[in-house]
């Protein structure tokens, strides 16, 4: 494998001078993936999920600017065309006009697989004549799906039928509908490693926290898709309990009670949500109901036992002295 590659890279130097001037071994890196690039037609959010039997994929396919659009770049990957497509797009070119720049200043565009999409307009996508086959696209109104190295022609018509069948989802969940629809129908050739998913917003953001809603990876699991899949619902979970956070910042203990309730309705295992719904309950004046909630997790880990005497001081919890000791001594 070590020759095969080592050959392979002194090809790419002989055959891609200009590109090999300018570019490192990352960008000869491999990516034979699976991706959906795609943007709900409703809020206007823009995403990329990617799987691949490579490491960490989600490091090196996925890019996206809130506002501006999203890029997928695979099969022997160019890593430029995520910042400099996002840029172009930026400057108002087209998703076709920005890939066609890319792409014709790109030495290697033979062994490229490339996905573009705006904010608004049409998206695009390239294959290279040398990507490996089983390789292809599929271009719709609001997505692009394209593969390489697939295990059969079946892959990408199943991605694009599953993003047209699953409308009614958000567009996280609806990307991942595409990604397990793809490995379904036989997905890489050479099987699974990593797997990834961002989203991002359908306006610009001042702040670059704010810029990715969504942001997951898989960088080395027998599972990816499986476990991306698990980490979107642990996601969704946490934006429950952020909102609860926020809630008790205000003062709102009816709103943060309904938002650490959503976190623990989708698990109802995890301590930490179902602490902090019971502190919403017991600051509500329910502190009955609460006291069965902190008794199960108190039995579970002492430590959240301790934790109650130090959310009075910053008034998170703002039972009295005396419904303290009650709880503490559960």
């Amino acid at each position: 494998m070590k020759e095969y590659l080592l050959c392979l890279s002194i090809f790419l130097l002989l055959t891609c001078p200009a590109q090999a001037q300018h570019t490192n071994a990352d960008q000869e890196a491999f990516a034979h993936t699976f991706s959906i690039v795609a943007r709900d037609s409703v809020t206007g959010e823009m995403a990329v999920g990617v799987q691949s039997h490579w490491f960490s994929v989600g490091t090196s396919v996925p890019w996206g600017a809130s506002g501006v659009g999203v890029v997928a770049t695979q099969s022997f990957i160019n890593p430029a065309y995520g910042p400099k497509g996002l840029q172009l797009m930026q400057d108002g070119m087209s998703a076709t006009d920005a890939l066609k720049k890319l792409t014709g200043e790109d030495e290697g565009r033979d062994y490229r697989q490339v996905a573009f999409l705006a904010s608004s307009g049409k998206p695009d996508a390239y294959t290279g004549a040398k990507c490996v086959e089983s390789a292809a696209q599929i271009i719709g109104d609001d997505f692009s799906v394209q593969a390489n190295m697939m295990l059969n022609d079946n892959v990408v018509p199943a991605m694009a039928e599953a993003f047209r069948i699953n409308n009614n989802l958000p567009l996280a969940e609806r990307v991942m509908e595409v990604l397990k629809a793809a490995q379904a129908a036989g997905g890489d050739i050479r099987g699974r490693q990593s797997a990834a998913i961002i989203v991002v917003g359908a306006e610009p953001v001042q702040n670059s926290w704010e810029d990715h809603k969504i942001d997951l990876r898989v960088d080395d699991n027998a599972h990816p898709v499986q476990e991306l899949e698990r980490l979107l619902k642990t996601a969704r979970a946490y934006e429950y309990m952020n909102r609860g956070d926020l809630a008790v910042e205000a003062n709102d203990m009816q709103k943060a009670l309904e938002e650490y309730g959503a976190a623990e309705a989708l698990f109802p295992d995890n301590l930490e949500m179902s602490f902090w719904k019971a502190i919403a309950l017991a600051n509500s004046g329910e502190l009955e109901e609460a006291k069965p909630i902190f008794k199960r997790i108190f039995e579970q880990d002492e430590n959240w036992r301790t934790m109650i005497k130090r959310l009075v001081k910053p008034g998170l919890l703002t039972v009295t002295p005396a419904q303290v000791q009650e709880i503490t001594q559960l």
